[in-house]
């Protein structure tokens, strides 16, 4: 565990995903968990832009070939896709990026820091053949599809974007 990814203050889950040791009653990377839950909520409430920056931002604090760094890779692609397809009709670019963010995603436990990735995962792929699969989607995070509230905009805008 890096000491740059602990909060005792982030909640524990209301399961057992991958990333919380229940035995020790916190998260491995409890900053990769606040970034999540922030993100996902963001996602299903439609602001897929901050949503993308929740998990863009988290995903600098891990090396190459992680597992977390590659769930965070997949989830920003995730966030860019439904934006190319929501906000401009793009479904090529969302095509593309969902491909890349199954390649992210591939190996990726199913239930990783509470995010049912299998359900991500097959949306994407359905997504591939019927870009209309994505209208009214929503991920879920600890069995739930949360949606955002205030907390998750003052997050996403208290985010660092660039020089």
């Amino acid at each position: 565990m890096d000491d740059h990814t602990r909060d005792p203050s982030v909640a524990p889950p209301l399961g057992d995903p991958t990333g919380w040791h229940r035995e020790r009653r916190q998260w491995e990377h409890a900053t990769l968990r606040r970034a999540t839950a922030h993100g996902v909520r963001l996602f299903n409430a439609g602001d897929y832009h901050e949503s993308h920056d929740c998990f863009e931002d988290e995903w600098f604090n891990y090396g190459s070939g992680t597992t977390e760094s590659a769930f965070l890779h997949g989830m920003v692609q995730v966030a860019a896709g439904a934006y190319k397809h929501d906000d401009f009709e793009n479904d090529a670019g969302m095509r593309s990026l969902f491909e890349t963010a199954l390649q992210y995603l591939h190996g990726v436990p199913g239930d990783f820091y509470g995010v049912d990735v299998d359900d991500v995962r097959a949306t994407l792929r359905a997504a591939l053949d019927d870009p209309a699969t994505l209208d009214g989607w929503r991920i879920a995070l600890d069995d739930q599809q949360p949606a955002a509230y205030p907390a998750d905009y003052e997050y996403a805008e208290g985010l660092e974007h660039g020089p």
